[in-house]
């Protein structure tokens, strides 16, 4: 299947194409941010409890660890993800240039979650860089489920081939069997999904995938432990290729990236205040 899975890379990618092309164009690295595990992310004053989404619960879940490549026994481990086994975990992808979807995932986090506080809601992440490895993606599902949230986003950005640009949005399907039941998640999981696709293209100014999708930035999925074994609405997006230098140079830019918090922001304000 095309597109990207929790490792967030493409089935060329998991086949050695993560490697750095000696001859693709490198786009600029950033300098790197310090996600440590504190709150100096933190809105001043917390959540506004008079706003619009008071009340509302937001986890967001950086995709992938940057001491994950430190750890490969650890995160190659099997993990049960309701109907199949799959690694806990993996290193991600990263541009030509060195920057790793890891630290990508993390810088938008904590932009976004600095927008939704504003806004009133109560955010939280899956991880905060404050452990070695993981979490696992079968925890990284348990931890949404047991904060009871309204909406769960899995930010990521894929490794596919040089050419393939855009963003999209991976949704649920419906899967039943082994400990995975998502026939209550696949609707709302598709409203948030389509919220979060129009906002994140106005304000990025970035197009919907050109290599899955159908363009229009979604793609379903039944191979994903972090969706499978979610019981709340859940989606991954997939900001852009890491692995094209003309995306690359756009996830490696900070203004870009607060672009793309904004965005998703707006879609999750949009599903919540529906």
């Amino acid at each position: 299947m095309s597109g990207t899975g929790e490792d967030g890379a493409s089935a060329a990618t998991a086949a050695g194409a993560t490697a750095p092309s000696a001859t693709a164009p490198a786009s600029p690295r950033p300098p790197a941010s310090d996600p440590g595990g504190g709150e100096a992310d933190d809105v001043p004053g917390g959540a506004d409890p008079t706003g619009p989404l008071a009340g509302k619960v937001v986890v967001i879940d950086p995709g992938h660890n940057p001491r994950n490549k430190d750890h490969p026994s650890e995160i190659n481990e099997q993990v049960d993800i309701g109907t199949a086994a799959k690694e806990c975990d993996t290193t991600g992808t990263e541009t030509n240039s060195g920057y790793t979807e890891a630290e990508f995932t993390l810088d938008v986090a904590h932009r976004l979650r600095e927008l939704l506080v504003e806004q009133g809601a109560t955010v939280t992440y899956t991880y905060n860089n404050d452990r070695p490895y993981g979490p696992c993606v079968d925890e990284r599902a348990r931890i949404g489920n047991e904060a009871e949230a309204d909406a769960v986003v899995s930010v990521h950005a894929d490794g596919s081939a040089p050419g393939n640009r855009g963003f999209h949005v991976i949704l649920p399907a419906v899967v039943k069997g082994g400990g995975a039941d998502t026939s209550a998640i696949v609707g709302p999981s598709r409203e948030l999904g389509e919220h979060i696709v129009g906002n994140f293209e106005r304000e990025t100014g970035s197009a919907p995938s050109n290599y899955l999708g159908d363009g229009a930035g979604l793609d379903v999925r039944e191979d994903l432990g972090g969706l499978n074994l979610s019981t709340v609405p859940k989606v991954f997006l997939e900001c852009g290729n890491m692995r094209d230098s003309a995306d690359a140079a756009l996830l490696s830019d900070a203004e870009w990236r607060q672009k793309a918090a904004r965005g998703l922001a707006d879609g999750i304000s949009g599903f919540l205040k529906k």
